[in-house]
């Protein structure tokens, strides 16, 4: 480990002035990231969204740093400090700017499922392009799936909303979302594979 990386454990290992100056030293390094992370990403997110841009970066920033604090003992020095913390702030910025981006937006659409996937081929179907294919992944969507699938699978991997923001609104964990996810995805495999397509073919995003 460098000795930077060093000086920067010991100091928020510490307690009292010293702590709290490392943090606010490190505070200022995460927004710097943050910001700049915001900045790139400007021309990529609404126009509604850029005037909160600082906000949501000063947020990240406060956000890495608790999580910083938390997870100290995970840095192994494979690289150093400043880098290992910089990742924290990017993770905090993209997170917020994924939510913020979809505040006040319908998770699930009124149209039908096969509609639905026929707008978004090939992304929900990857290079599946055959009408049949799509009729047959749409009843089956509607009749093999639970509920709480049918919602989660158009939702994630038709609409692409995001999993964790997916995992916010339902109340659960992105863990339990991606484990719904995968059983709706391999029940629809499994029953396109009964009707006669091929794994390649049946396999849905």
């Amino acid at each position: 480990m460098d000795i930077e990386s060093e000086a920067w454990l010991k100091d928020l290992r510490t307690d009292g002035a010293t702590r709290e100056r490392a943090a606010s030293r490190l505070h200022g390094l995460l927004h710097r990231v943050a910001a700049h992370e915001a900045s790139r990403r400007r021309s990529t997110v609404p126009e509604s969204v850029r005037s909160e841009l600082d906000d949501l970066a000063t947020h990240a920033a406060s956000d890495a740093l608790m999580a910083i604090t938390r997870k100290l003992e995970t840095f192994r020095g494979e690289a150093r400090f400043t880098t290992w913390a910089s990742k924290f702030a990017i993770f905090e910025l993209s997170t917020a700017l994924r939510r913020r981006i979809w505040r006040g937006r319908n998770i699930m659409r009124e149209d039908s499922t096969e509609q639905l996937l026929v707008d978004s081929a090939p992304s929900a179907l990857d290079a599946i392009e055959r009408r049949e294919l799509i009729a047959a992944l749409a009843r089956a969507v509607e009749t093999d799936l639970t509920e709480r699938q049918r919602l989660v699978f158009r939702s994630a991997a038709v609409d692409d909303v995001p999993i964790d923001v997916l995992a916010e609104r339902l109340g659960s964990s992105r863990g339990a979302i991606y484990k719904t996810l995968h059983d709706a995805r391999r029940r629809l495999r499994a029953r396109l594979i009964e009707q006669g397509y091929r794994e390649g073919e049946a396999t849905a995003r």
